[in-house]
Order: structure tokens, then C-alpha cells, then sequence
């Protein structure tokens, strides 16, 4: 790629997961880069009500790529609202900036719209990069008119960053044509995690004492927010289940509004051998990945779930309930993990009395996760912007030498 390709990517605010790659597609060869964010979300301390928590992110969120946090001009600046960031100075910047092609972090916000709109006036290329999978649709009039905006956004879109196979399924059945997708995996820093995995493993049994973990117990991990739509209730009931539970252990990494239900429910079950942490931080997750021996995740929605690319990153299985954007890309049914049917717990209990009965099976499944997942990166993430950007931004440039050929042509 030429030196001179300049990409702006439009982000709604500086995210954990997000900063190892932007940190990656600065460095690559022929890219230069300059994220903007819509606001400062996440740089300091905020109160999460889904983690129940004041939280403040223990990893470099800006460090190692260029940068701009816009201006909020929003009267009532809110993560995860459409108004809660309104950002007029991406028109100038866009005007003024001089790159070859745009990509935009979802529609969700206003200033999304604002750029789509800049950036058609300034016949700038735009790329979207979505987490829509297809399993969480609108009905009745909310359907018509999400489907109505999005289809004529869609049109005028130069390209997609599809993030999984979901994701990419629900661009075609908008009538986006397959020429136009570019796959570029959802993933974590799986470099980090596997160093954190060269450490830790070799400690395990000195983690699992540290955790009054017996000998030869079976341990699943569940990590995120404890919230009606991740269903951690149902994991619960489900490890009731499992025959001579008491060997075993159950780990919410995490905390959240279910965290008394899950305990009063627990101890209505006689079971004193489950564990919720409360709000981990990214540097101190990895601990309990290494210790653990399955990650289950039965949520009833999850655009993604990253916590699933972690966790193969230190080999385990994974079980996981139908409603993960995740689930056909990274689980593989019978070789390093299962899907089960969202709220169906007998099937569940099944999975993990199946894991807790067979050291073997969960070894050769952990390795197949190890070997799944070092395809699924954050370089292949960033070979799928690269294609996006040879292809669409390399097809106008053919077109205007092309049309610079022809008007010399004709003198």
C-alpha cells in the first residue's frame, strides 16, 4: 500500500479492546492513521451501573497512534446515546484533513450521521464497522424504519468491516453485495493474552490453592456483568446439576444488579462452593483464565462476546448459549467447545457435566481453542482494513488516472 493512504476512523469514545489495534494499524507499512473520538468516556474513573462499580481502566487507552478527541457539543453528554455525543467539528476535520477514506464505528450516535453526510459531500469514501449480528431485530414499525434508514446508509457506503460471519450475513441480507464486505475479525490482543498465558499456566495449581480450589475439582469461569441479559442464573442452576457438585467450582468474574440473586438463589441450592469476585480489571482477568478449566457464557444476546476470544487464548473450552455473534466463527461444536440453545439449562448441565467428567476431552479441546483463535487476531483484523482500503480507495484512484488519460485523449 502507498505511504500516502491517510485513514480517519471514527470512534465513539477510547475502549480497552479497541487500543491494541489501532496501536497495530498506525504501525503498519503505508497507513497513516488518525482516530477521532466523539468523547472522553472511559479515560478517567465513571460509575458503571452494569458492573455496579466505579471503574477506571488499568491499561494504556491512547498511547502509540494519533489521535483527537472531538469536541462534545452535546447538552447532555452520555455513552450509549444518540444525542450524548454531538460532535460538529468532524466536518472540518474531515474537510481539512486530507485523507483517502473513512471508517465510522457504527450509527448509533449523531455525529455518525454527521460524518456520513460530510464525508458524501467531500466524495470521501466511507467504510462502517458494525457489531450487528441478526439475532436482536426490531419488530413491527421500528423494523420498517430501522431497515428503511439503514438500507438507504448501506447504499452509499463504499465498504463494510465485517466483524464475523454474523455480522457479515446481516450486511447481504441488507443487499449489500459481497464485493463490498471485507472481513476483519472482532479480536482481542491475543499477543498479551498468550504472554500472560506463558506465565500464569505454569502457576496453576499454586492459583487454584490461592482460591481453595481442591485437587482434580472442575472449575468454570463465567466473566462479564452479572445482568438478567448474560443469564448467570442459568449457569448457576445448570452447575447445580452436575453430580457430586461439591467437587466442583463455579467463578462469576464479575459483578453486577444479579449479584445478591445469584448468591441467595446459591445458598437456597445448599451450594458453598461459588465464587463472584466483583468488577475485575484487564490486568488482573487473566489470573482466573489461567486457573479455570471451561468459560461459559449462556447470555441471551451478546453482539460479540470477547471475553470468549480471551479465554481461548489460555486453551479452554468454551460453552456457549446460541445468541453469541461469536459462536459459528469461534466455537466449533464437539472440538473445542459446545453451543447450546439460549435458556435451555437441562442442555447446559449437560455440556458441563460432560467437561467436569473428562480431563482429556477439555485438554484436546483447549488446545484446539489455542489453534482457532492465533488465526482470529488483531493482524488479520488489520489485513482486512488494508484489502478494504487497496480495493475501494485503489479503485478510485484507477478511475480518476483513468478519467486524467481519457481528457488527454481527447486533446
Amino acid at each position: 500500500m502507498d505511504a500516502s493512504h491517510r485513514l480517519a476512523i471514527l470512534a465513539s469514545h477510547p475502549i480497552q479492546y479497541q487500543a491494541p489495534f489501532f496501536r497495530h494499524l498506525a504501525a503498519r507499512p503505508g497507513v497513516d492513521l488518525t482516530v477521532f473520538f466523539c468523547a472522553d468516556f472511559g479515560l478517567k474513573p465513571y460509575d458503571d451501573p452494569g458492573f455496579g462499580t466505579r471503574i477506571q481502566w488499568d491499561i494504556p487507552l491512547l498511547d502509540g497512534y494519533q489521535h483527537v478527541i472531538l469536541r462534545n457539543r452535546s447538552r447532555s453528554p452520555r455513552a450509549g446515546r444518540f444525542w450524548g455525543a454531538f460532535n460538529p467539528e468532524i466536518r472540518t476535520r474531515l474537510q481539512t484533513g486530507g485523507f483517502d477514506a473513512l471508517v465510522v464505528h457504527g450509527w448509533a450516535l449523531a455525529t455518525n450521521w454527521l460524518a456520513f453526510r460530510s464525508s458524501r459531500a467531500l466524495g470521501l469514501p466511507v467504510f462502517l464497522r458494525g457489531e450487528s449480528n441478526g439475532l436482536s431485530e426490531p419488530t413491527g414499525l421500528r423494523r420498517l424504519v430501522k431497515r428503511t434508514l439503514l438500507t438507504r446508509l448501506f447504499r452509499s457506503t463504499a465498504g463494510f468491516m465485517a466483524i464475523g460471519s454474523l455480522n457479515r450475513r446481516f450486511y447481504r441480507d441488507y443487499g449489500v453485495d459481497e464485493g463490498r464486505i471485507f472481513l476483519a475479525p472482532y479480536s482481542v490482543d491475543n499477543a498479551s493474552f498468550q504472554e500472560q498465558d506463558a506465565l500464569l499456566t505454569p502457576r496453576r495449581s499454586e492459583l487454584r490453592a490461592e482460591e481453595s480450589i481442591p485437587d482434580g475439582a472442575t472449575v468454570f469461569l463465567f466473566c462479564g456483568k452479572l445482568s438478567p441479559v448474560k443469564r448467570p442464573l442459568d449457569l448457576l442452576e445448570a452447575f447445580a446439576r452436575l453430580p457430586d457438585v461439591g467437587r466442583h467450582r463455579l467463578i462469576y468474574a464479575g459483578d453486577g444488579v444479579l449479584r445478591d440473586a445469584i448468591l441467595r438463589r446459591a445458598g437456597a441450592l445448599g451450594l458453598n462452593n461459588v465464587r463472584i469476585t466483583g468488577f475485575l480489571n484487564q490486568s488482573e482477568l487473566p489470573r482466573y483464565y489461567a486457573l479455570a478449566d471451561a468459560l461459559v457464557l449462556p447470555s441471551s444476546y451478546e453482539p460479540w462476546g470477547l471475553v470468549v476470544n480471551e479465554a481461548m487464548n489460555f486453551g479452554l473450552p468454551v460453552v456457549v448459549s446460541d445468541r453469541l455473534g461469536s459462536a459459528p466463527d469461534l466455537v466449533r461444536e464437539g472440538e473445542n467447545g459446545f453451543v447450546v440453545p439460549c435458556g435451555d439449562v437441562p442442555a447446559l448441565a449437560r455440556r458441563l457435566e460432560q467437561l467436569a467428567g473428562d480431563r482429556d476431552q477439555r485438554i484436546r479441546m483447549g488446545e484446539r481453542s489455542r489453534a482457532l483463535i492465533a488465526t482470529w487476531g488483531i493482524p488479520q483484523t488489520a489485513d482486512g482494513y488494508l484489502e478494504g482500503l487497496r480495493t475501494v480507495v485503489g479503485r478510485g484512484r484507477n478511475s480518476s488516472m483513468q478519467g486524467v488519460r481519457d481528457r488527454v485523449g481527447e486533446v
